[in-house]
């Protein structure tokens, strides 16, 4: 926000919240009446929030960092951000913040803004001398040498339990259950391969997942013996593909591709979290040159990651792009300004050309599971029996049927809703189960609706 009159939207708020309790909690206070001595100046939003005790609650938020808002509030609430925060962010949407003639914050939210920016400073300042410091190539190549030891022979151990596996048949694994391939996984833990030992207690869950389960756990242990014979034979790859394999198999790579400046649109923004982590993945697509590209940030479990870039917003930064053939991941470099909302969206390709594209980039990367598409002019239709949904192109006579894991989601509805029969641009992953619907813009406006 580098102008008091840019302003997010309460979706884009709302986008933020850790929970749906924490949406529904915050949405409630997004009403002038527990509010004082609110304010909103030079990318700060500030205000009180009469709460259960007798002091209020001091709230403040820093929208001017480039990389997504920071928030502090004086509840103690676990949730980041908090529902004062959503709420003080939606009076703010709304226009019922007031800008003081100084546009100065009070003491104590200044205090921490000041606090906040300086350790930002002190970080860039760090980072800096730590690139410039000279490391150690020799002592670098012998640990990268010890660890792909350590690989190959866990690659070559997994080979021997895959064959294993086959000789003996494929019913042994569901008489077996979980306890092979967590094992199997230990085993790939201690090689140091952490991908594949990711990808091994995958498999533990197919011989439960219903019929067909066979050819599904042979199809992913052919793609398990793939990568090992990746690695094993990765002295014979073209480049690309090796440092594919190399990514695949969970070894460390620095983003070190040239930076790109663009004017980066926010496509989408959703959590997968497990026992001991929340991954957030975040999609944009840079309105000049076209590339769409992929943000990981990660926060220990049951706490959101630090960046946030609620859906519609537009960031002037340099962007990374990891190793390897195929892959969209990126690392976030300089940013230029605050992100601001924009009325851009991506351009659009049909349901077939969707999965033309999926499958010539399964040429780069065998393992790709889906690939980031937008489609134009689609309407959610059922299928043919009516059991399952499908996106539509009407004038081609063409479609793309929803994944499982869409059918399950409460976006499915918010799409319907949102369609009405009329078509639709929709954002998504397009993959070999289906399409992923995450972020939709009906044809009569530009403001983008986020399905997940």
């Amino acid at each position: 926000m580098t102008e008091q009159g840019v302003r997010w939207t309460a979706d884009q708020v709302l986008a933020l919240a850790p929970d749906a309790a924490s949406r529904k909690a915050g949405s409630k206070l997004g009403t002038a009446g527990p509010w004082s001595e609110t304010g909103a100046g030079e990318g700060t939003v500030w205000g009180l929030c009469k709460g259960s005790g007798s002091r209020p609650y001091q709230t403040v938020v820093d929208l001017a960092d480039a990389t997504g808002p920071a928030y502090k509030c004086s509840c103690p609430s676990r949730k980041f951000p908090c529902k004062h925060t959503l709420g003080l962010l939606l009076l703010w949407a709304e226009g019922a913040v007031a800008v003081p003639a100084s546009a100065e914050p009070p003491e104590w939210a200044g205090q921490w803004l000041a606090g906040r920016r300086r350790r930002a400073e002190d970080r860039r300042t760090e980072a800096g001398k730590e690139a410039a410091g000279s490391a150690d190539p020799e002592a670098a190549r012998r640990r990268a040498d010890r660890r792909a030891e350590r690989v190959t022979a866990g690659a070559t151990e997994l080979e021997q339990r895959l064959a294993d596996l086959l000789r003996g048949g494929l019913a042994s694994a569901e008489q077996a259950g979980y306890a092979m391939w967590d094992e199997t996984a230990a085993r790939m833990v201690d090689a140091q391969a952490p991908g594949l030992a990711a990808r091994v207690r995958e498999l533990g869950a197919i011989p439960a997942s219903g019929p067909g389960w066979p050819a599904r756990l042979l199809e992913e242990c052919a793609l398990l013996h793939l990568l090992d014979q990746g690695w094993l034979r990765r002295d014979t790859l073209p480049d690309g593909l090796a440092a594919t394999v190399r990514s695949r198999l969970g070894l460390p790579a620095q983003a070190d591709g040239p930076p790109l400046r663009d004017h980066w649109l926010v496509l989408a923004q959703y959590d997968t979290a497990d026992v001991k982590l929340t991954t957030r993945r975040i999609w944009l697509y840079g309105t000049d040159s076209g590339h769409t590209r992929l943000l990981l940030s990660y926060g220990a479990a049951g706490r959101s990651p630090d960046l946030a870039l609620p859906v519609g917003l537009t960031l002037d930064a340099d962007l990374s792009a990891y190793p390897g053939a195929g892959r969209s991941r990126a690392a976030l470099g300089e940013q230029y300004a605050p992100p601001v909302p924009s009325t851009l969206r991506p351009p659009g390709v049909t349901p077939a050309e969707a999965m033309a594209r999926y499958g010539a980039a399964l040429r780069e990367d065998p393992w790709l599971d889906a690939v980031p598409v937008t489609l134009a002019g689609v309407v959610p239709v059922p299928d043919g029996d009516g059991t399952a949904w499908q996106l539509a192109d009407t004038e081609r006579d063409s479609a793309l049927p929803l994944t499982p894991s869409a059918h399950s989601r409460p976006g499915l509805w918010r799409l319907l809703t949102l369609s009405g029969g009329t078509p639709l641009t929709v954002f998504g992953e397009c993959g070999h189960q289906g399409f992923t619907p995450l972020t939709a813009w009906p044809d009569t406006t530009d403001t983008p609706v986020a399905l997940c």
